[in-house]
């Protein structure tokens, strides 16, 4: 119990972070390229209160910290954008659903660069402030791969949509009323029954595990820069 208190209190601000300046991040994109939404609700903001989603953000990354799965994720409220809104539609929607993805991988890379400073603090926090940046690396490297799976409304599938042909990026777009059920049945219903079945099958994680890793190790590389 100890040790599942102390992951909560290094795993909270470094999750706070990511989701926050991902949403943010679509914000600002899609204003300064024509769509003023997200502006003119305050949502283009570095405030973390106004991108709180009560189960994304706290009951579902405290249910997975509790449970112990080793797995954790959330997400924030989506940024609303207008795409019609854009100066040009499909090119910026990709740019816009970048953004978010974008900034996960920029937190990561000053987490990971901060590492190589945290020998000046002293004592106990020294070891806090490490743990903190170890899992702002380890959370944004999810985030951002996650975040690019083709499947709207993920960011990877608003890029597939905007990049692809429209005989593929129409019948994609579809799926976007469908996608979050398709998440949970890839994160938690298949592997869970597959359990029961006596196997060991897990897509999702399969498909997250080997980007992240590739990130995550191009991060430790800059953890030793000097």
């Amino acid at each position: 119990m100890a040790e599942t208190i102390q992951n909560l209190t290094v795993m909270a601000i470094p999750l706070l972070l990511a989701i926050t300046l991902h949403e943010a991040a679509h914000g600002w994109v899609a204003w300064k390229l024509g769509d003023n939404t997200a502006k003119m609700m305050g949502r283009v903001s570095f405030n973390p209160l106004v991108h709180i989603d009560p189960f994304g953000t706290i009951i579902l990354p405290a249910l997975l910290i509790f449970s112990g799965t080793g797995f954790l994720f959330g997400y924030a409220k989506p940024v609303p954008v207008n795409f019609r809104a854009l100066n040009n539609p499909r090119r910026d929607m990709v740019l816009v659903a970048l953004a978010g993805p974008g900034a996960n991988i920029f937190l990561l890379l000053i987490a990971a660069l901060a590492m190589n400073f945290i020998g000046a603090i002293p004592g106990v926090v020294n070891e806090w402030v490490g743990l903190n940046l170890s899992y702002m690396i380890f959370i944004n490297a999810i985030l951002a791969v996650f975040n690019m799976l083709p499947l709207p409304p993920l960011d990877g599938g608003r890029v597939a949509v905007g990049i692809l042909p429209d005989f593929l990026s129409r019948p994609l777009s579809r799926l976007e009323p469908y996608g979050m059920l398709i998440l949970i049945m890839l994160i938690f219903i298949i592997p869970v029954g597959a359990g029961y079945l006596g196997f060991n099958f897990n897509l999702f994680q399969q498909l997250i595990s080997p980007p992240v890793e590739y990130i995550v190790s191009i991060a430790d590389q800059l953890t030793r820069l000097f």
